[in-house]
């Protein structure tokens, strides 16, 4: 049986406030097992498919066909079926299927800004590894199809991939550009998604708050090991060289 956490190591493991885990619990957001007044225990599994499916598309009677599984029972060969829809992308997590609008503006400039000068650094710092962009599949496992804003595959991690139509297997950094929409989806089950498939990097950037923070896979779980915003200097341990302009990653100009 799965062990069950206090409401203080399930915040750890989410990287969220206790006050948060508490304000989902009274809102019945998430599963928890009563064990007394105001004593609860979780079910981390359970609280993850929980705060997933909120983020969830809802399917429409069409879509539940046996061509289009009902949700929890996607995988990649369903994802491939799926009919373009123009303004849209797909990813598939934990089997349930996410759709969401196209970015914004000032989410491609961010992104735009960001991948110039990561390809400057990695140009220089591992010249045979590749950094792609969205749209592009990641295949973890067969019920988890992602499309990073942003990833890295590292010269000796290379022959570990074809590099053709998509990526099978885990990458070396994975960057999500977070919207107002999709903040609780990258925070929360995306990051347990890259955590469970051993990628050793996973950077946060939020635009609307201005901070991008970078975690470092240790001893099984993420660790934000750097952060920063406009004005200050942003430099990673495992990246020696790195010093990322975040006054030009996050400029916003000035509407005409």
């Amino acid at each position: 049986m799965e062990k069950l956490l206090t409401a203080h190591e399930l915040a750890e493991v989410l990287n969220l406030s206790v006050e948060t885990v508490w304000r989902y619990t009274r809102q019945k957001k998430i599963p928890a097992v009563e064990l007394g007044e105001k004593q609860y225990r979780y079910e981390k599994e359970a609280v993850l498919a929980a705060l997933a499916h909120g983020d969830n598309v809802r399917m429409s009677s069409k879509e539940e066909s046996p061509v289009h599984p009902k949700q929890g029972g996607y995988t990649y060969e369903e994802y491939l079926k799926l009919p373009e829809e123009p303004g849209y992308r797909y990813e598939v997590l934990e089997g349930y299927l996410v759709k969401e609008p196209s970015p914004s503006i000032h989410h491609q400039r961010v992104l735009r800004e960001l991948a110039r000068q990561l390809m400057t650094f990695f140009d220089g710092f591992d010249p045979e590894g590749e950094l792609f962009f969205a749209p592009l599949d990641v295949i973890l496992t067969d019920r988890n199809v992602l499309q990073p804003d942003i990833l890295f595959i590292s010269g000796a991690r290379r022959s570990e991939h074809r590099l053709e139509e998509r990526i099978d297997g885990p990458c070396d950094l994975v960057v999500e550009i977070m919207s107002p929409n999709n903040r609780r989806k990258d925070r929360l089950q995306k990051m347990e998604i890259y955590r469970k498939a051993g990628i050793p990097h996973y950077w946060l950037v939020d635009p609307e708050e201005n901070i991008l923070e970078a975690f470092v896979l240790k001893d099984e779980y993420y660790t934000l090991i750097a952060a920063g915003g406009p004005g200050d200097k942003f430099t990673h341990p495992d990246f020696p060289g790195l010093d990322l302009n975040l006054d030009k990653i996050f400029y916003r100009p000035a509407l005409g």
